[in-house]
């Protein structure tokens, strides 16, 4: 572990958690997988601006190979993983294992290929044919036979977009053994045996069997870590995972099932750290002007999690940062102040930048418009007041970030006067919010989108975001996102609402309520804090 990585555990609790989690670790796989080899970055992407050590560790398996694995603890029911196994893929099937380091040395040449072929092609890297198929790539350098069929198409590898059900179908990253933790008290199908209400998941980690087992994983993580920041949990909302995520939670990033937009289900969370209510509840695409595409079907779960998965990858980059980072406690406890406990979420992905437009062009577009879309269940943010933000704004390039005027002009605007793309950035959210508390981070590395990734991108302009430049329904790799994290009067309303709610609840026509220990007691203590909470919110002085 290098030195002064400041390590973040990562919490994944819930199904949908999952298949945010999964896009997450695959957009990053690159930049990990060349950092555990010690190799440079890809030309396309900036060295040194992310540091993969934070969110990753290293290791090496019973082999002797070295690996470089998400620092992650995940929860999940029974019946979700699919084909992964428990155990992760790192450790592989010892009869395959056994087969191949015998063949290696003892089978004829042709055979010896068959099976060195069949390793290269568990590994091998998807692709999405024009009929929606994710598919294998072909073999490089004729390390084996071609694929067992005459056509020239690659081989299916996994199913189409919308046949996906589990999160573990996509997921293109090694996983350590001890990162899947499995309840295999509860189904995560059918309608029987279901993990529904919240005191239903905190008597999960109150049996020694559960309790016991995520310490130990705890324990192994955090006792490697030299420099260990924090925790980052995301947690499903929606059912008795949050009462899994309360008992767990130090710094917690609750999910919303994406069929609940713009609902809050009856759960009860204890407020604590740093909650984010977070789901797709607008689509966070582009002004209508912007020549851009989304093409997002709202009702798959593979897609709604991969806008969520890229908005989290662009608002959590300041305490991930090689230079000049934001610790984790710091970015906290500058959106958590005066009792406010609780923050919003809000992207523009992908941002809107046309060719030949500058930075300060593009930002003034937008008049006085805030450049996101919400991604929290607060609704129309016209009329709030914002109290404090971190911003981030990523994938532009260097040449864009500021007006190239014709030597002797006066700037049009103090933005085209400004000198640096983060001179630019700072003094927009000024202009929008002038006595707002606001941390800016501007990064050159964008958000990638290759393949599993959906493909939600018809088009893309900046240059660099696609392969063969910016040819209409090419493949789109990467994209450049606004993306904010929001302490806001927005809050007041949500939560005030969700209060509302949950009055008019009868929690004791629910048998898995009161099997778990509810009490009517409990749910009135917990509406009271709730009510509490949201006064924080009150736009006034």
């Amino acid at each position: 572990m290098a030195g002064g990585a400041r390590e973040v555990l990562t919490l994944q609790l819930g199904h949908f958690a999952g298949f945010v989690g999964a896009h997450w670790w695959n957009q990053q796989v690159r930049s990990a997988a060349n950092a555990a080899l010690g190799r440079a970055t890809d030309a396309k992407e900036p060295p040194g601006e992310l540091c993969p050590d934070v969110l990753y560790r290293t290791g090496r398996t019973l082999h002797g190979q070295k690996t470089y694995t998400p620092r992650l603890i995940l929860m999940d029911l029974k019946g979700s993983l699919s084909s992964l196994k428990e155990e992760g893929g790192l450790y592989k099937d010892k009869q395959l294992d056994a087969t191949i380091a015998w063949c290696r040395g003892s089978l004829p040449h042709t055979q010896r290929n068959s099976i060195l072929y069949l390793q290269d092609f568990l590994s091998a890297e998807g692709v999405l044919c024009s009929d929606g198929v994710w598919r294998v790539k072909s073999i490089p350098n004729d390390k084996g036979p071609p694929p067992l069929t005459t056509s020239t198409t690659p081989t299916p590898l996994i199913p189409t977009e919308g046949s996906i059900r589990v999160w573990s179908d996509f997921l293109r990253v090694h996983l350590h053994p001890r990162s899947i933790c499995m309840i295999q008290k509860y189904n995560h199908d059918g309608e029987a045996g279901r993990l529904e209400a919240f005191g239903q998941g905190e008597s999960v980690l109150k049996e020694p069997k559960y309790q016991e087992e995520l310490e130990d994983r705890l324990h192994f993580y955090v006792e490697e870590c030299d420099h260990l920041q924090g925790f980052q949990i995301l947690c499903d909302l929606h059912d008795g995972f949050s009462g899994v995520g309360a008992k767990a939670a130090v710094c917690n990033w609750p999910e919303l099932e994406l069929s609940s937009w713009g609902q809050m289900y009856p759960c009860f969370i204890p407020w604590i750290s740093l909650p984010l209510i977070f789901c797709l509840h607008t689509l966070p695409g582009p002004r209508p002007s912007a020549p851009l595409g989304v093409l997002l079907q709202a009702t798959l779960p593979f897609h709604c999690s991969a806008i969520l998965a890229t908005a989290l990858d662009t608002f959590t980059a300041p305490y991930r940062l090689c230079s000049s980072p934001v610790s984790m406690v710091q970015l906290a406890d500058m959106l958590s102040f005066c009792g406010k406990k609780v923050v919003t979420a809000g992207a523009t992905i992908p941002f809107p930048l046309a060719p030949g437009q500058s930075l300060p062009d593009s930002l003034m577009q937008l008049g006085g418009a805030t450049p996101w879309t919400p991604l929290s269940a607060c609704g129309d943010l016209s009329g709030t007041r914002c109290f404090a933000q971190s911003v981030v704004l990523r994938g532009i390039d260097r040449a864009c970030h500021t007006s190239q005027l014709t030597p002797g002009t006066p700037p049009p605007s103090s933005l085209q006067a400004c000198t640096t793309g983060e001179e630019v950035l700072a003094q927009y959210l000024q202009q929008q919010q002038p006595r707002v508390m606001s941390s800016s981070h501007l990064l050159l590395t964008p958000c990638r989108v290759v393949p599993p990734y959906p493909h939600l991108f018809s088009s893309c302009s900046p240059p660099g975001m696609v392969p063969d430049g910016s040819l209409k329904g090419a493949a789109v790799e990467s994209i450049p996102v606004f993306g904010a994290l929001c302490s806001s009067s927005s809050l007041h309303r949500t939560l005030e609402a969700l209060a509302g709610d949950l009055t008019k609840l009868d929690v004791r026509r629910w048998a898995s309520f009161m099997d778990a220990g509810v009490e009517h007691d409990d749910v009135a203590e917990r509406l009271q804090e709730l009510r509490s909470l949201a006064q924080c919110y009150q736009d006034g002085d």
